[in-house]
């Protein structure tokens, strides 16, 4: 009988106790405790695993519990890590829920967190403590101030110190702080804009817990990003950052090709090429890596659709994408048609708080939105998308920051498929009258506009932009993958006398023999722009094979 797949259960006991479908990732523990940092960060993309295995190394370490029934025959038991199983206090906050449209709403959230674990080790130390002393006398107070909807935020920054303080205090032992996604309430700050009341709060929580603090044992934090040192990180500079680029720990979140085989073997699936075009292409510390979340419903419903980019906001990649500058945008295409190409990024500052080329390229890489495939000097990194599914969500992203529709683009290609470049036309003008007020009324401009509609055509075509073709270099190549469908080639002009300049672009195209390497019907299209007027001009040509 066939075990209950974990989707949406990233809770380590409770996916044991359930006997889920379970890979066992608990060597993570042995290299967690042999690497000893004092406070380590792990970025790694949403729905990556990263809960999952927070949970497992709370319920490992939690002094408070016996766990030894939920690792039974996991690979950590085998190791002589496995004498350490509950030998620690383990303060464990998940702030992936913290989140909300005002600072009020999101620092309630955050209190809730605190004030969560500030209880469970009332509870367990009931009776225990010198209620006498001013220690005990901190810590009532400052239950009073988490349970107090109204209390100032300034009261509770200390909160996460003051109790490694007690816990160290009643347990002998300084605490292991876990704190689950980190991020997620800084960037909700970004998002409704209200991080400037908030930044130095999240700064003295974090700097009064994890810098100089004698009652804490180590520390671990996960997230999508590191925030940069000028807000979270200001007040310490003792964490070390593992990111999509280090070995250490990359094989710990999402499935390697092994553990993927079996999950659909078990699942009486196959990797396939399909699979690995719909799910594969990260590359962690140089090991391949699938996607998790997306391999489990696949798993689940033997269905090849897109899970993984519906499973977040993607606020701040809508507003990276919309600020990107026009040298962004031609490393784009070239990335769009498939290819892979170096990039100068960083993955240790927040585009959010340095907003730059090279810290979008890092929030990609670290959103899971392109895979890093090889360093080749500190700052110049080998990218590309790392899967179709991934593609797909660039082609909703683009097209709404375009304000264009996607049933529209389907139509309009499709009559270009069918050789009716007048409704073509139609249809086109229709979403440049849509569209164009979302860009400048540059050539540039329509090209990105016509690059978003390109990506629909993946699977039938490929698609190219400034291809070098003949004697130049063509705007948008459109190579069919189907003998049935025609080549496509498009070629832009912008200008106030449309007619001229329509024919013009056709006339490059064929004086330039941009359809050199192509064999068979071509399309050759010469589009001519004045803001939101267009006209089209089109020759067909039949090259023999």
């Amino acid at each position: 009988m066939k075990k209950r797949l974990p989707i949406g259960n990233d809770d380590f006991a409770e996916v044991r106790r359930q006997n889920l479908y379970f890979i066992d990732k608990s060597l993570m523990i042995r290299d967690f405790l042999d690497t000893g940092d004092k406070v380590t960060l792990i970025t790694r993309p949403r729905r990556f695993g990263k809960t999952l295995n927070m949970t497992m190394l709370r319920e490992f370490f939690d002094i408070t519990k016996d766990s030894r029934q939920l690792f039974q025959g996991l690979s950590i038991m085998d190791t002589e890590y496995a004498s350490q199983i509950n030998s620690r206090p383990v303060i464990f906050l998940t702030l992936k829920d913290c989140k909300g449209t005002t600072a009020q709403e999101m620092l309630l959230l955050m209190k809730k967190q605190i004030y969560l674990e500030y209880m469970r080790y009332e509870k367990n130390m009931k009776g225990k403590l010198d209620e006498a002393s001013l220690l005990a006398q901190d810590f009532r107070a400052m239950i009073d101030v988490l349970r107090d909807p109204a209390s100032l935020p300034a009261l509770f920054t200390d909160s996460i110190r003051l109790l490694c303080q007690i816990i160290r205090e009643q347990y002998r032992v300084p605490p292991l702080l876990l704190i689950d996604e980190y991020d997620q309430p800084v960037m909700s700050s970004y998002e409704y804009g209200y991080h400037d009341s908030v930044g130095n709060f999240f700064s003295n929580l974090f700097g009064s817990a994890m810098k100089g603090n004698p009652d804490l044992g180590q520390a671990l934090l996960t997230g999508v990003q590191r925030v940069a040192k000028e807000s979270i990180f200001s007040q310490f500079n003792n964490v070390r950052v593992y990111t999509v680029l280090h070995r250490q720990y990359a094989s710990y979140f999402g499935f390697t090709s092994s553990e993927t085989e079996k999950l659909l073997k078990d699942f009486s699936l196959s990797l396939n090429q399909k699979v690995k075009s719909k799910y594969d292409g990260y590359l962690f510390g140089g090991i391949e890596i699938y996607n998790p979340w997306s391999l489990l419903n696949y798993a689940d419903s033997g269905e090849l659709h897109g899970y993984w980019v519906n499973t977040s906001s993607n606020y701040l990649i809508k507003r990276t994408l919309s600020e990107a500058d026009k040298n962004f945008w031609t490393d784009f295409d070239r990335l769009a048609s498939g290819n892979q190409i170096p990039v100068w990024l960083t993955l240790e500052t927040s585009y959010i708080e340095r907003g730059s080329t090279y810290s979008l390229w890092g929030l990609l890489v670290n959103s899971g939105y392109l895979t890093a495939l090889e360093r080749l000097d500190e700052n110049t990194v080998i990218v590309r998308i790392p899967n179709d599914e991934v593609m797909s969500e660039f082609q909703v992203l683009i097209t709404e920051l375009g304000g264009m529709d996607g049933l529209e683009l389907q139509q309009m290609f499709s009559c270009l498929l069918h050789r009716d470049t007048d409704r073509f036309l139609e249809l086109y003008r229709k979403i440049v009258i849509s569209c164009t007020s979302y860009l400048d009324a540059k050539e540039n401009a329509y090209h990105m506009l016509f690059l978003g509609m390109c990506m629909t055509m993946r699977g039938s075509y490929k698609v190219t932009s400034n291809l070098e073709n003949g004697y130049g270099r063509s705007d948008i190549t459109l190579e069919s993958l189907h003998r049935k469908n025609p080549h496509v080639i498009i070629e832009f002009k912008q200008g106030t006398d449309l007619e001229r300049l329509k024919n013009e672009a056709l006339e490059q195209i064929l004086e330039k023999k941009y359809y050199a390497p192509l064999k068979g019907e071509i399309l050759c299209i010469g589009l001519a722009h004045d803001k939101k007027r267009c006209e089209l001009a089109c020759q067909r040509l039949l090259v023999p094979e």
